[in-house]
């Protein structure tokens, strides 16, 4: 699914128009965190969330954030919702026995680093991670869920898109009303260069205020100079044409498909077509190559990424709460 272009520019007569309907999108947000008791683990839960629809780097920042506590030798597992993929949970993501139908792209990226529950039902995900051993709980996305207790939770924000049109859905990208949200989270993580201005926003609103960006995991040498014929089914596609092009590649031609975008095998056999007529590599994200079907994916490449910490002092202190006390 693409996001509708409007939620991006300054608000017009469709905001308008879908803006009561927002407001009782939130309302009814508001109503069920008002009146949900959430579930407390026993074991620390930091959520990785965000506020608008679509990607802004979250599943990144929950890697980043695992390995930190790995590092420690905290047994952390991951718990997400599995968007895209059929199975409900709590189950344990197997790789080898799960694809992204079953479990959706994001919960097979996790599975390569810590054991990952896919669970619709935060609450019973919680509850199977720590029946299975987890000290920790790293939460993908569930800010916006009231049904399990965080003990820390940091909002990521795209610093190039910011909040849209701020206007909540579907007058516009917004889950809900950003002061409410930076009330209940302990900071916001900015990814990329802050183009909206939304550090000294926050910092006025006492919201400590990390910034990253994503860089490639691992030499990338390989693509300076190298004629690319690139596709991606996320949030934001042409961040990642201009991600490639920013190291080098020369850009034969991209495809940007919707979020999530279930790839058929006529669809990539076309792109590799083009790519060996070119004589160019056939590269895409790695959450993209996860949805992908497995006799295809030896022909395509995989640009990996990691998160880069401006400040990891900052990123210390933040976390310094948690990470003290766990076990």
């Amino acid at each position: 699914m693409k996001a509708p272009r409007f939620w991006y520019r300054r608000p017009g007569i469709a905001a308008a128009l879908l803006n009561p309907v927002g407001q009782l999108y939130d309302a009814a947000g508001r109503l069920r965190r008002g009146t949900t008791r959430p579930y407390r683990a026993g074991i620390p839960v930091l959520c990785v969330g965000n506020l608008v629809a679509g990607g802004a780097g979250k599943t990144p920042v929950a890697l980043a954030l695992a390995q930190i506590l790995l590092d420690r030798g905290v047994g952390v597992h991951f718990l997400t919702r599995g968007y895209g993929g059929r199975e409900r949970g709590p189950v344990l993501v197997d790789p080898q026995r799960h694809d992204a139908a079953a479990v959706g792209d994001e919960p097979l990226l996790l599975a390569g680093t810590a054991p990952t529950w896919v669970a619709r039902d935060r609450a019973r995900g919680a509850m199977a991670a720590g029946a299975a051993g987890a000290a920790a709980i790293v939460m993908d996305d569930g800010f916006q869920n009231p049904t399990l207790h965080k003990d820390l939770s940091l909002i990521v924000i795209d610093g190039e898109s910011g909040f849209g049109n701020r206007r909540i859905i579907p007058a516009g990208p917004l889950r809900e009303a950003p002061g409410r949200a930076f009330a209940r989270a302990d900071a916001a993580v900015i990814m990329g260069e802050d183009r909206q201005g939304l550090g000294v926003e926050l910092a006025a609103r006492g919201t400590p205020v990390l910034h990253a960006r994503l860089a490639p995991a691992g030499p990338a040498e390989w693509l300076r100079g190298t004629p690319v014929v690139a596709f991606a089914g996320i949030a934001r596609p042409a961040k990642f044409f201009d991600t490639l092009k920013g190291l080098g590649a020369r850009m034969v031609a991209d495809f940007a498909y919707g979020d999530h975008h279930p790839f058929q095998p006529e669809e990539i056999m076309q792109m590799v077509e083009l790519a060996h007529d070119a004589e160019a590599l056939l590269v895409t994200t790695a959450k993209d190559h996860a949805r992908l079907p497995e006799e295809i994916r030896p022909m395509v490449k995989v640009l990996h990424v990691q998160v880069s910490w401006d400040d990891p002092a900052a990123l210390a202190r933040v976390l310094s709460p948690v990470l003290d006390h766990v076990a």
